[in-house]
């Protein structure tokens, strides 16, 4: 309209007179870069406005939009799952070290924990750095473990750091040492109490630098030593011995398995062939299976009582419960027929005419092999400590453990299922 005007008074004007078009053109240019100049103006001060309001609110606001709002690295880790918050590490004990210990294991998978215990608790008594154990390969087990295969190396390692310093293998200078024979390598003997490592075991540490225990079961009493060294027992086996992820995954599942189908009972039927040929127990075996663990017995030459009465042996109360024996056991406690009841142990010797009995009592045997799929096991085949590593995770939770023998096994699953008893009754205290 302001343009129409303008041309309608520029024709008014110049009535007779010449038109001026330039001036009018002038003037439309200027009106419009005005307009312009004004919207660009305002849009700057309601920016400024937004912006001012945004930083006053921004403490409340801010840090949740900024945490809702996905980042790269967010991204990332969203596509890469959870990442689990890293454990509060204890601080590091510091002390004068004497020396390096290297142990060698014997024995099956419980008596080489036990061990693992004792050694640990010498270590640290006598302020020496401890290699991590070597596992038994060569007795009747014939088992090619290596420690890092059954547990959790690191978290051996890191959750003792508190109380004694731990190696995965010996430093590059104490390892020339040993490999040109500068060390000295001997059996403990056996049920000591702390001072025969005091007295006896740590000048020789001092002297040689590096010494090697190649004998460990049962080489440290049991009662009369101090409660600081008892509860440090306790503790690596109940806390720092934790099995590899691998196992423990695959003993959950079994467990889920079995409390699918309801409650359930753990039999330890100790009742393998090398059971019964070191102890001597023949009860219920025919003759060729009595020569037959009595040849075995004799293959072994560690293995010192040779000549073994079994009638003596079971007598005096050292021999394992038979599977017909524990059938009875079982019905004289009037477990349910219907209760699954879960085998721990190996193969046993006899096979179906051994276990009849307990069959036929007790129809819902199962085992490892009859609930996991072959796939699931065929990395633990041939690896007599790895699926004892199972067994020892299901015992845990089972809803009653019962044990055949008082063996490694029983005592340190009682043990454990104590301990966490305990644990939970202490939390549910607080």
């Amino acid at each position: 309209m302001r343009c129409k005007a303008a041309a309608a008074m520029g024709l008014k004007a110049g009535g007779a007179g010449k038109l001026r078009l330039p001036s009018v053109v002038a003037a439309v240019a200027r009106s419009r870069m005005m307009k312009l100049w004004v919207l660009r103006a305002t849009t700057t001060v309601l920016l400024w406005t937004c912006l001012v309001q945004l930083t006053a609110v921004g403490e409340t606001w801010g840090p949740r939009v900024l945490m809702g709002w996905p980042s790269c690295r967010t991204a990332r880790l969203a596509m890469t799952g959870p990442v689990a918050e890293k454990a509060v590490l204890p601080p590091r004990r510091v002390y004068r070290n004497n020396g390096y210990l290297m142990v060698s294991c014997n024995g099956g998978l419980n008596q080489m924990r036990a061990a693992i215990c004792d050694m640990v608790a010498i270590a640290r008594h006598l302020n020496v750095t401890l290699i991590v154990p070597e596992l038994d390969k060569t007795s009747f087990w014939n088992d090619p473990s290596e420690f890092q295969d059954i547990f959790d190396v690191e978290h051996f390692i890191t959750s003792l750091r508190g109380e004694v310093r731990i190696l995965r293998e010996l430093p590059p200078r104490m390892k020339q040492r040993v490999e040109v024979g500068m060390f000295h390598s001997m059996p403990p003997i056996s049920w000591s109490d702390i001072s025969y490592y005091h007295n006896q075991i740590l000048p020789l540490i001092q002297k040689h630098k590096v010494l090697h225990l190649n004998r460990t079961d049962a080489r440290l009493a049991n009662n009369g030593l101090p409660l600081d060294i008892q509860k440090l027992r306790c503790r690596v086996n109940y806390a720092s011995l934790k099995f590899t992820p691998q196992i423990e995954e695959l003993g959950r599942q079994v467990i889920r398995i079995l409390r699918k189908n309801g409650p359930f009972l753990v039999l330890h039927l100790r009742y393998e062939m090398d059971m019964l040929a070191f102890s001597g127990c023949t009860e219920g075996c025919t003759r060729e299976e009595a020569d037959e663990l009595t040849r075995m017995r004799y293959a072994y030459p560690w293995w010192k009582e040779k000549v073994i009465d079994s009638y003596v042996k079971r007598k005096d109360g050292f021999c394992p419960l038979t599977p017909e024996e524990i059938a009875l056991v079982l019905r004289a406690l009037e477990i349910d027929r219907s209760m699954q009841i879960y085998i721990a142990a190996g193969e046993i010797y006899g096979g179906k005419r051994r276990m009849a009995s307990l069959t036929s009592a007790y129809p819902n045997v199962v085992r490892k092999e009859t609930l996991l799929e072959p796939s699931d096991l065929r990395f633990f085949q041939n690896h007599s400590s790895q699926m004892a590593a199972l067994d020892y995770l299901v015992s845990l939770e089972s809803d009653i453990f019962v044990p055949t023998y008082d063996g490694n096994m029983a005592k340190v699953v009682e043990g454990h299922r104590r301990y966490i008893f305990h644990l939970v009754i202490a939390l549910l205290c607080k």
